[in-house]
């Protein structure tokens, strides 16, 4: 199928708007995730949940909310605007992009947002989580919390985390929109020439691609949340480091902590987000056009 380029300004509006909808509705699996990677004693799901509930109440499961859908909106519109330009630039004589090449261009989209977006949004978020769940917070939300960190730790502050982070978008970005392009494209070799796709077909092709994504992506998404926590400076020299810790003190299985209120999340962020982001492409395009 030939690889339609999107303008950059149309990705970054579809993109923008699909990430900041996809991070609200989604947030309070995100928390529960984050909650359950950190060191110490290990909580299940619904006792973070009940935990929280009965001392900060609905607003708790929305700590750090802020920082993640500023963020979630500049990285998914960072992505699409990446990912479509490395897919022009991959595309064969025809216009086709192969699966292959295609990982290749969700690679370098990972890679591009980790660096742009996704590492400062994410260290806060972590930090503001992790100090959340403390008798006496010291960050009072969003702004205060990023000048706290910026103010103790240096710009650097907010890059904690840097490298698994690229590691983990680049394996995010690859294999979702792999998988997400590859069954896109079987289901449209039989529909109707220029059809498009049902919204419901397109969420379903969307969770389809989050799910794989998770399983194969845990383990680097333990490790970035571990080294952006508040004590990592303490307990990590570096990401390699982390993960020989995790490995030889707390056994190979706790690479996959998080994995169900990831899962939940990303099978609703892949429905969410691609569903979003090709109806707003499909109206702002024709208008375009």
């Amino acid at each position: 199928m030939a690889a339609k380029k999107e303008k950059p300004i149309h990705s970054l509006i579809a993109g923008t708007t699909a990430g900041a909808i996809e991070a609200f509705v989604t947030y309070p699996t995100e928390f529960v995730k984050t909650r359950s990677q950190f060191g110490g004693q290990r909580e299940a799901p619904l006792t973070i949940i009940r935990s929280t509930l009965r001392e900060k109440g609905f607003a708790g499961l929305y700590s750090g909310c802020s920082a993640l859908v500023v963020g979630n909106s500049v990285k998914a519109g960072v992505r699409f605007v990446a990912y479509d330009h490395f897919k022009g630039l991959l595309a064969d004589e025809g216009g086709k992009v192969s699966a292959p090449r295609s990982l290749v261009a969700g690679l370098g989209a990972g890679m591009v947002e980790a660096i742009l977006a996704v590492t400062p949004s994410e260290t806060i978020k972590t930090k503001l989580i992790d100090d959340a769940k403390r008798p006496n917070p010291q960050y009072r939300g969003l702004v205060h919390g990023t000048a706290s960190i910026i103010r103790q730790e240096g710009i650097f502050g907010i890059y904690r985390g840097l490298f698994p982070v690229m590691m983990r978008q680049g394996a995010n970005s690859a294999v979702r929109f792999t998988t997400y392009s590859t069954l896109k494209q079987l289901v449209m070799g039989s529909a109707r020439p220029g059809q498009q796709l049902p919204s419901g077909i397109t969420f379903g092709i969307g969770a389809v691609a989050g799910l794989v994504t998770v399983y194969t992506t845990q383990p680097l998404d333990v490790i970035k949340t571990r080294m952006q926590s508040l004590s990592a400076r303490q307990q990590y020299r570096n990401s390699f480091h982390c993960a020989y810790r995790i490995l030889t003190e707390e056994g190979i299985l706790r690479f996959w902590t998080g994995t169900t209120p990831r899962l939940a999340r990303l099978i609703m962020s892949g429905g969410i987000v691609f569903t979003v982001y090709e109806n707003i492409i499909a109206v702002i395009g024709d208008r375009g056009s």
